[in-house]
């Protein structure tokens, strides 16, 4: 089966969901769709039979029942064009607000202060300041509802122009009854006028789509940050010898491209040329810097730190490790949980549901206000209007069909956020049952910033071994060498010139010292090294090691001069604060530190 996605608009809630799926389901080419309402994308699945023709079909079942379905746009572009719609919702939001305030003071809390051309002053004022807000402001509420009864649904729009309307109507004919002598004596005896349920109606739901389109904009932040990993442009090395920079989309296979110290890896590809430290703790969330060299496999979002290196890339930029990353969050958040299933077939009929109970309990009310409440001093009709609207205003919100896919798309966009991708949308309702958390390696939880923990001093001092491996480390920008320097500050300010410094990919440095071999490294470049070392030097290094900590051996000449020992800490964010999750933390924490090496030997 073949897979088709397609960006959808006008959707507002679960109702909308539901339509669009019945009317792409209705295609007989089309195997199951599922809609995202946050993403607004839906995703389908076609069957062997389908042809070329099968997208114009699905966009045509969409557009038909009232939305609208495109091409998927480019998600950059798509991110501004949400922006800007963000930006004029807010005046929306803010117009209205500006407006509800004086009607609700004019109809709740003011006293009548005459009329005007027989007309009661205060709800006149009241009737222009609150019509603003009705008309302009909740157009695409009116809007929507009309279409989705065009359509034969009813979604939650409904629900706010029913409620909206009849609160405004009854309230204009009561404002204006006087003017007209045919008017009812029911009518013109009301004194209970809804402006400013109106108003607030529409102000409130404005805010709360306002403060759910800026959750879904911030939903798609992780992978927005994903993308801009990278690069537009790379150096492209020419036949001449020279560079040019060319746009990472044109670039092909096996082209050889050059990455200066501090840029970002732009393809995947394998080294040719050189050897330099690389960050790659965007993809394998492993903190420390990796040495690379010529044969070696680099990946796009990685970034060189401290030389230069020339790749033949493996990858075009849709192909690459970072572009699959990206495509996987993205199949995450366009996925749906089975509590989301439920929330879609509750949300479909949760309209008409609502619509009939308004109905039926306003009529109960109008027929037997006088019973159910004796004293109240407003009319029957005034009580069945105001339980008509108070029934739709209260269900219109429909945080059941709204808050659920919210939340899992911002759940799976903060897990990208921190280096947690989420496989399935299924896996992250499941996740809160979670009691054993498995690490592959210390660098997924540490904070990256390691510091000197012990020093082991075998024939040396303090000042002697901090200040050779200080020196061996001038040059190096990888953070146990960071370690290395704040810890010789500490003691001494006088750092002996070590020259001809080499670095040993995967070994350590050496160089030279008064005409004497030193050294700072593996306990195996030590045996390359020195020609006798002590017995127990091997096993000693081995068990600090388990403990979680990185042993640096140092020597000069024939000497061994002990070994410094780095160790990291947990990532403070990290920490949960829930207690369900603390279990957890205190696990890892026990386990790095060594407290619990016993139980698990071999962390």
């Amino acid at each position: 089966m073949r897979e088709l996605t397609l960006q959808v608009t006008g959707m507002n809630c679960g109702a909308c969901v539901a339509s669009v799926e019945k009317a792409v389901s209705s295609v007989d080419v089309v195997a199951s769709v599922a809609v995202n309402l946050p993403l607004e994308k839906a995703r389908i699945l076609l069957t062997q039979a389908a042809d070329t023709s099968a997208r114009e079909q699905c966009i045509a079942a969409i557009n038909n029942a009232g939305f609208k379905a495109t091409d998927l746009t480019p998600a950059p572009q798509l991110r501004e064009q949400n922006k800007t719609a963000l930006h004029a919702q807010s005046w929306k939001v803010t117009l209205a607000f500006l407006l509800s305030v004086p009607v609700f003071i004019l109809s709740m809390v003011l006293d009548d202060f005459g009329t005007y051309k027989g007309v009661n002053t205060r709800l006149l004022l009241a009737f222009l300041a609150a019509l603003p807000v009705y008309i302009w402001s909740g157009a695409e509420f009116h809007r929507n509802a009309w279409a989705s009864l065009r359509r034969g649904t009813a979604n939650m729009d409904v629900l706010v122009h029913l409620g909206t309307t009849v609160a405004m109507l009854w309230s204009t004919v009561v404002t204006f009854a006087p003017l007209f002598s045919f008017s009812p004596d029911f009518i013109l005896q009301s004194t209970h006028v809804f402006f400013d349920g109106a108003a607030f109606i529409v102000t409130f739901v404005l805010l709360g789509n306002y403060l759910e389109a800026k959750a879904k904009l911030k939903a798609t932040d992780a992978v927005h940050h994903l993308m801009e990993m990278q690069p537009d442009e790379a150096w492209v090395v020419l036949e001449t010898g020279g560079t040019e920079a060319q746009q990472v989309g044109d670039i092909p296979k096996n082209t050889l491209i050059k990455i200066l110290a501090g840029e970002t890896v732009p393809l995947d590809g394998c080294i040719e040329k050189h050897t330099a430290l690389v960050d790659e703790s965007s993809m394998t969330g492993e903190s420390y810097p990796v040495r690379k060299g010529e044969g070696d496999e680099v990946v796009a979002g990685t970034v060189v730190l401290d030389g230069t290196l020339f790749v033949r890339t493996t990858a075009l930029v849709g192909d690459t490790m970072l572009a699959k990353v990206i495509q996987l969050v993205d199949e995450a958040q366009l996925g749906k949980a089975p509590i989301q299933r439920l929330v879609d077939r509750v949300a479909s009929v949760f309209v008409p549901v609502v619509v009939i109970a308004a109905i039926g309990a306003a009529t109960i009310w109008w027929f037997f206000a006088e019973s159910l409440a004796p004293t109240s001093n407003m009319e029957p009709i005034e009580m069945a209007v105001m339980v008509l609207v108070s029934t739709l205003v209260i269900a219109c919100p429909c945080a059941l069909g709204l808050a659920t896919p919210t939340a899992l798309v911002v759940g799976t966009g903060r897990g990208a956020a921190y280096g947690l991708l989420i496989k399935g949308i299924e896996a992250l309702e499941r996740a809160h049952a979670t009691s054993v958390v498995v690490l592959d390696k210390t660098g997924t939880i540490t904070a990256g910033t390691p510091r000197v923990s012990h020093i082991e001093l075998l024939d040396s001092d303090v000042r002697e071994l901090l200040g050779i491996a200080s020196a061996l480390e001038l040059e190096s920008t990888h953070p146990l060498a960071s370690a290395v320097h704040t810890s010789w500050s500490n003691v001494t300010d006088k750092r002996p010139l070590v020259s001809d410094v080499r670095t040993l990919p995967g070994q350590g440095l050496v160089g030279a010292l008064d005409g004497e071999p030193v050294a700072i490294g593996t306990y195996e470049l030590m045996e390359a090294l020195v020609n006798e070392l002590p017995e127990d030097l091997e096993q000693n290094v081995k068990k600090r090691a388990k403990r979680g900590v990185t042993i640096m051996l140092v020597s000069k000449g024939q000497r061994l001069l002990g070994w410094i020992e780095a160790s990291d800490r947990i990532q403070r964010d990290l920490r949960p604060s829930h207690q369900a999750a603390q279990a957890i933390w205190n696990l890892c924490h026990h386990a790095y530190r060594g407290q619990r090496r016993n139980s698990l030997d071999g962390w």
